[in-house]
């Protein structure tokens, strides 16, 4: 069964950039490509880095999906999915959410789903 925990308002999300918000003990990177409410969550650690900073990379577009590079050492790591373009074996957890009411809300079932 599904439940929702909110995380912060959409408009608290600037377009084109990243905040990162903890849903218990794990931070969640959150993702606003464009004005729209349409939102993507991965997890903040960089893998490559072993440091919680996703959440500050940039947004850029290849071939037609949506990229998140780390601040760090500049891997990319799809917004839908969490894959590593660079290295598939370091790609990261992605989590459902969804926009209520102008709300974020993450899917606690994909989150423990992704910690086990």
């Amino acid at each position: 069964m599904s439940q929702w925990l909110t995380l912060c308002s959409v408009g608290q999300i600037l377009p084109g950039c990243g905040v990162c918000a903890l849903a218990g003990e794990q931070q969640i990177a959150l993702f606003r490509p464009y004005a729209d409410e349409q939102i993507f969550a991965l997890s903040n650690t960089d893998p490559f880095a072993q440091a919680s900073v996703l959440s500050r990379g940039i947004i850029a577009e290849h071939q037609g999906e949506l990229w998140v590079a780390s601040p760090l050492k500049k891997q990319h790591f799809r917004l839908k999915d969490g894959l590593c373009m660079e290295d598939e074996t370091h790609s990261i957890s992605a989590y459902e959410v969804r926009v209520r009411g102008g709300n974020i809300e993450l899917n606690t079932a994909s989150l423990q789903a992704q910690s086990c």
